[in-house]
């Protein structure tokens, strides 16, 4: 009987160290199965990410396409409009020229049945930034007619603070300070309106320059038939 005894206790003795082991080999694979699953969402975590960066890339070219849409109508109507008042128009026939701006108003309207909007986003201070800039170049075009040449020479000014080159003239400091504190998108806006009203300018010069050589030609062939 004691033989018995001390051969069970024997056994009972070498499976309880075995109890240690299994419970390691259970925590051995929930750690494993937790790791698996840590992997798996980091896979999926990074693929998300970059569909993302994918979307973003085609999201910026759409914003550009669209900015691009935004100017070329711009320019449609700018050229229509030249067209319009230009000298050739005013050297044809009535009927002609009655002709010509009932094409040059369809293709205007026309032009101006394509909504093309690209929102920007600003803050607080680059909303007050944009509404002053302006401002400023609204007060020179309201006194255009008033003094032509200065106007022009403000709007170079104000066109010298908005490029990266080198300007000609001088350079409105306050005017590029304002313009600095704009969004991105607004300041490439407002360099483009300058170009177009400078555009402008300078195809009116060379329309009134035109006008008074053409004045005094007349002149100058009136005084020679009366010699």
């Amino acid at each position: 009987m004691a033989q018995a005894r001390i051969s069970a206790k024997a056994s009972e003795g070498a499976q309880q160290p075995q109890q240690p082991q299994q419970q390691q080999q259970q925590s051995g694979g929930q750690l494993r199965g937790r790791f698996y699953r840590s992997t798996s969402m980091a896979d999926r975590s990074s693929r998300l990410l970059e569909n993302l960066d994918q979307l973003e890339l085609r999201v910026e070219a759409f914003r550009d396409a669209a900015s691009a849409m935004e100017q070329e109508k711009e320019i449609l109507l700018e050229m229509i409009h030249n067209i319009q008042n230009s000298q050739d128009m005013r050297h044809i026939s009535e009927g002609e020229r009655e002709e010509l701006n009932l094409t040059a108003n369809r293709l205007m309207g026309r032009t101006l049945t394509v909504e093309v909007s690209v929102e920007t986003i600003r803050n607080a201070q680059q909303q007050e930034s944009l509404l002053h800039a302006t401002k400023m170049i609204d007060e020179i075009v309201n006194k255009l007619l008033d003094d032509l040449e200065d106007a022009k020479m403000r709007l170079m000014s104000l066109y010298g603070a908005c490029t990266s080159d080198v300007p000609a003239g001088p350079i409105d400091q306050k005017f590029q300070s304002v313009v600095i504190g704009c969004a991105i998108e607004d300041q490439k806006k407002i360099k483009r309106r300058l170009e177009t009203l400078l555009r402008n300018l300078e195809n009116s010069e060379k329309s009134i320059t035109l006008l008074e050589h053409q004045k005094s030609s007349v002149r100058q062939s009136c005084n020679s038939k009366q010699d």
